[in-house]
């Protein structure tokens, strides 16, 4: 059991299995197995390798499977993968868009997708397959985009509206960002543009700050985020500030550091503040922690209208992919839980670091009951990861198949995994 599950007393569940392995007389098996480790019943299928930087992910209603990629790879920066064979293997059968970038996302008549600063919408068929490829619409364009924290990230309410992460081109908003002993800015001018969520038109062109509107904030930077339909709410993944102990030695020791503060989920209503740069939550005190940079010393509370989180996980796992399930395959209890995959950070030296993995936090009417587990495990290929780039997979992207299965993508390599149920 690695140190950082122990060190939250969280059990695995019991009846674990290496996935996926198929039952004799199995029909359309998967030509390549996962080796992940899930619960019982569980097995794991590789549709789709080495495509590129594999970032979130759509699939259709014939279950094909849109992608988006961080890079272009030959110039081209969604694909549309089909298993058209049904030999277990997907195929690109159409590459688009001249640009790199993080989100995308299916609404029944368009396929919407984000670059670092701009957000497009492409006409879907009947099938659910793009029409105007190399023509699309552009719904936002001039977001905030400072490499540090740009990844647009973006989900639909089936009202209308689209909501977009615009992160915080910062650690802790200091006078000099990542520096010793320089002192936070207050107000932090950042969250004018940026370290919040956007709100948009859904079919309104040319969109920018001044027709959006800033609908929450003191959000460092979301990467995974999806609309519960159950609550008819907007959940995010908030990744926690960097290098407590680096910043103020005398503060943190580097244990501390390696696992505060928490990364956490948010539910999120229209002008809701999560407290960013001015607080952390720290999920081992339970409580809303007032930043070094501004007077904080560990133990002091501050920012008393901050919303608390529903969920608080270890910190530096990288939560870079939300979905709820909405399926019928899976067992009862995973019925409008939340699915979340943990991309792996670099911040937790000189301990191992952690991630890499897909975890499950069960709902009960419209709230998580607390309690969570690693769900699927073993995308990095080992135990002890000393640097991010020592994982041979990272799990980033979340999606649902028409079939009820978990899609998930990898942004190291490309891999593409659909993880089914069997009773």
């Amino acid at each position: 059991m690695r140190k950082i599950l122990l060190f939250i007393f969280l059990a695995l569940p019991v009846a674990m299995t290496l996935a996926a392995h198929n039952e004799p007389g199995d029909k359309d098996k998967p030509s390549k197995k996962a080796e992940l480790k899930m619960p019982a019943g569980f097995t794991a299928s590789i549709m789709a390798e080495n495509i590129g930087q594999a970032r979130h992910i759509a699939v259709t209603q014939s279950g094909q499977v849109y992608v988006k990629l961080n890079r272009p790879v030959n110039g081209k920066g969604i694909l549309l993968l089909d298993d058209k064979d049904k030999d277990g293997t997907m195929e690109t059968v159409m590459s688009f868009g001249n640009y790199g970038g993080t989100g995308i996302y299916l609404d029944n008549n368009y396929l919407y997708a984000s670059s670092n600063s701009e957000v497009f919408r492409y006409k879907l068929d009947k099938n659910q397959v793009v029409t105007n490829p190399d023509s699309p619409e552009k719904i936002v364009t001039g977001l905030k985009d400072k490499r540090q924290h740009n990844s647009k990230s973006i989900v639909l309410d089936g009202a209308g509206n689209i909501y977009v992460n615009i992160g915080a081109y910062s650690n802790a908003c200091q006078e000099k960002d990542r520096t010793k002993g320089s002192p936070g800015m207050e107000p932090c001018p950042i969250l004018d543009s940026a370290g919040g969520i956007w709100q948009f038109k859904a079919d309104q062109l040319d969109q920018s700050y001044g027709e959006g509107t800033r609908y929450a904030t003191g959000l460092r930077n979301v990467v995974g985020l999806d609309w519960n339909k159950e609550t008819n709410s907007l959940f995010v993944t908030q990744h926690g500030r960097d290098q407590l102990h680096d910043l103020f030695p005398e503060m943190y020791t580097t244990e501390q550091s390696a696992v505060l503060p928490a990364e956490t989920l948010y539910e999120m209503e229209k002008g809701d503040d999560a407290g960013w740069p001015y607080v952390y939550y720290d999920q081992i005190q339970k409580k809303k922690i007032l930043a070094p940079e501004f007077g904080g010393d560990g133990k002091k509370t501050g920012a008393k209208n901050a919303i608390d989180p529903a969920l608080a996980f270890p910190g530096h796992l990288a939560p870079n992919g939300l979905v709820f399930y909405t399926g019928d395959q899976f067992p009862e209890k995973y019925q409008n839980g939340a699915f979340i995959a943990f991309h792996g950070s670099w911040n937790r030296a000189p301990e191992p670091q952690e991630g890499y993995y897909v975890v499950f936090a069960p709902f009960k009417n419209g709230k998580p009951t607390g309690e969570w587990e690693v769900f699927a495990d073993g995308f990095a290929g080992a135990d002890n990861i000393a640097s991010p780039g020592d994982a041979k997979h990272r799990p980033c992207g979340l999606a649902i198949g028409p079939d009820g299965s978990l899609y998930v993508s990898d942004d190291v390599k490309g891999n593409i995994y659909k993880i089914e149920y069997k009773k």
